[in-house]
């Protein structure tokens, strides 16, 4: 029995609305009316049409390219809503953008991601319902209480049906050193070990493989990360492994795929076999890999806003 009494209401921006239509689906209830269009000079306009005093409200936008477009329009949307008296204002980001500027890196530097959580929290949101921060410590750059969910256990369910009993002959492999604690955990729960890859990085989509550390050779591969952009890093890192770790065959997965620039040219000229993501960012429609699949992660954000209506812990979506 619900206690507030609320009325639950979804809507999206023009993100990825096909997503927020999966995730209405699943939990068996219509995507709000509402529209999202641009004034001739590109300023953004939002209209809802349909009223939402005292309802939850929850709004489905992933912050990814173009990135400031999508984001103004969720300020706008949220702002909108709270005009409109919404009982409680939900920000659902599939994929939260700037969430690589997270500190300074040197002098003079800003922290976009602080930015970014402020500008939220200021337009009116509540809360914040996310997947697979770039790093955890953004959680503590709002004043609102943040939903980080994990990626980890739909690629634990696809990998497991995938190889089945040859899992003794796989290994996970982490990109980079920064991405060590999510990979081992990834392994642990898939019950194999673990390499890195030692890279250093001269600049910003550009990168250089120094290393292999742990043994790969003969070994199925799975490179884990949380987000491929320019697939630079990923490529470089799989074709090192080949070429000088001796793995046998390499697959790929990533929470969130940026893939802007050439990356669909590189992941198709890499010796990746397959490159999987969760469908928190659209794909992109210019060009096709038949390497590319996904996986999709409407049911457990379904589940999620689902648990946060319900005023219900949602930790058993971490396990």
């Amino acid at each position: 029995m619900i206690s507030h009494g609320k009325e639950i209401k979804i809507f999206t921006g023009n993100s990825h609305p096909a997503f927020a239509e999966d995730v209405c689906r699943f939990l068996g209830l219509r995507l709000g009316e509402s529209e999202a269009t641009c004034f001739s000079d590109g300023e953004i306009s939002i209209s809802i049409l349909e009223t939402v005093r005292g309802a939850d409200v929850f709004v489905i936008q992933s912050t990814c390219p173009p990135v400031n477009d999508n984001l103004v329009e969720l300020l706008i949307m949220i702002d909108a809503f709270k005009r409109a008296s919404a009982g409680r204002i939900t920000a659902v980001m599939p994929y939260f953008g700037y969430a690589r500027q997270d500190r300074k890196a040197k002098a003079r530097d800003p922290i976009s991601a602080k930015l970014v959580a402020n500008l939220i929290t200021c337009a009116g949101a509540d809360r914040v319902l996310t997947m697979d921060l770039h790093a955890a410590q953004i959680q503590g750059f709002f004043d609102i209480p943040v939903d980080n969910m994990l990626g980890n256990p739909l690629f634990l369910e696809y990998y497991i049906n995938k190889f089945g009993k040859m899992l003794d002959d796989v290994i996970v492999v982490s990109p980079d050193v920064g991405s060590v604690a999510r990979a081992r955990a990834f392994a642990q729960k898939l019950g194999v070990g673990l390499a890195i890859v030692d890279k250093r990085r001269q600049k910003a989509n550009s990168s250089e493989v120094k290393n292999i550390i742990g043994n790969v050779e003969d070994k199925y591969v799975i490179l884990f990360d949380d987000m491929v952009d320019t697939a630079g890093s990923i490529c470089g890192a799989a074709n090192a492994l080949v070429e000088v770790g001796g793995a046998k065959e390499v697959y790929a997965c990533a929470t969130h795929g940026v893939l802007s620039g050439p990356a669909i040219d590189r992941i198709n000229e890499s010796c990746i076999k397959e490159m999987m993501f969760l469908d928190t960012i659209p794909y992109p429609s210019d060009k096709k890999c038949d390497k590319i699949g996904y996986i999709s992660a409407a049911h457990m954000f379904a589940e999620a806003i689902d648990r946060v209506y319900e005023e219900v812990s949602i930790s058993p979506l971490f396990r």
